[in-house]
């Protein structure tokens, strides 16, 4: 039975906004809710960039039974594995079992300004490595790594333990992640525009992967990315915290001033293309239903922009009833 999230963008609220919402999620009968971690925003004249980890704990406070997920701390450069091992066990516990810590491989403009940002390849090798450390430990075993290429640990385990076992998402854009997922976490993490894409470079990989490896079929959780405005001039001022988000090189950038520039520089329309709009909710149901009838999620998430706050969970209590419905 796929279950149904909102997600909290940290890049465009401030963290208070972001705590508010999440009750309001709560209460409009949202299962989750997804919160971005971000060092920065993707475009520096707009935006924001509070801690994501301090958010949660607000967010565990304020909220009762929905899910909490990060989605997706970067366990690599600026967060050492062992330190989001210990923040998700403490998420946990705070939030009475209700956590699941999404990771992923980073992007420039969260990990370069403290430190490097190498490709893919080391990232990827990385990650391996961090799983390695973050599955056991929140298992409540200890973890003896010493001679680790990349996170050396003599012996450690939580003091903190998680209540429950938490599991571990792993973000996903294509095959390679995908397939790591599989392997090595509890579930794949990723954002929908083609379902037949992510279907066949993503979700069928992480699945493949995991059959191939004897291990249980990954969680699948996904989430797709809408504007909701009844015209191009409101699309544009609801996409303004998130026009740097899919630029060229958005993934290498270090700076939200570069991301600015390089979108203004792309201008309106292709801003524009890059984004799925819709003039109320219901207009969402056809794309959700086939993106769950194809794709079997876990769980699928919303994330909406809309112009002059209009992104207001209570607007998509029908879609999700209607969505229920059909499951």
């Amino acid at each position: 039975m796929t279950r149904f999230g909102w997600f909290l963008g940290h890049e465009e609220w401030q963290p208070e906004s972001l705590v508010t919402q999440a009750r309001r999620a709560e209460e409009a009968g949202f299962d989750a809710v997804l919160v971005s971690d971000h060092l920065q925003p993707w475009v520096d004249d707009v935006g924001s960039a509070g801690h994501g980890w301090t958010t949660l704990g607000a967010i565990a406070a304020a909220t009762r039974r929905a899910t909490l997920v990060s989605a997706v701390a970067c366990p690599l450069f600026r967060q050492h594995p062992v330190l989001v091992a210990q923040a998700a066990a403490t998420l946990d516990r705070l939030s009475g079992g209700r956590f699941a810590l999404g990771v992923g491989t980073g992007e420039g403009i969260n990990e370069a300004p403290l430190g490097r940002f190498p490709g893919y390849p080391e990232r990827l090798a990385r990650m391996t490595e961090a799983l390695g450390l973050l599955r056991p430990l929140l298992a409540g075993e200890t973890v003896r790594r010493p001679d680790a290429s990349y996170y050396p640990v003599p012996s450690f385990r939580l003091h903190s333990p998680p209540l429950t076992g938490v599991p571990v998402y792993l973000a996903a854009a294509g095959p390679r992640s995908a397939a790591t997922a599989g392997r090595l976490a509890d579930g794949v993490v990723s954002s929908v525009k083609d379902p037949e894409r992510t279907g066949r470079e993503v979700v069928d990989v992480a699945r493949a992967a995991a059959d191939a490896a004897g291990r249980t079929p990954p969680r699948v959780v996904l989430s797709t990315f809408v504007v909701l405005a009844d015209n191009d001039d409101e699309a544009i001022r609801a996409l303004r915290p998130w026009r740097g988000l899919r630029t060229p090189g958005r993934l290498s950038a270090s700076s939200p001033e570069q991301l600015r520039q390089r979108a203004d520089r792309m201008g309106r329309e292709a801003i524009l293309a890059g984004y799925r709009r819709i003039g109320e909710p219901r207009q969402l149901l056809d794309f959700c239903r086939s993106l769950v009838d194809r794709l079997r999620p876990d769980m699928l998430a919303l994330q909406v922009a809309a112009p002059d706050d209009g992104a207001a969970p209570e607007r998509f209590t029908e879609l999700v009833e209607r969505l229920r419905q059909r499951l």
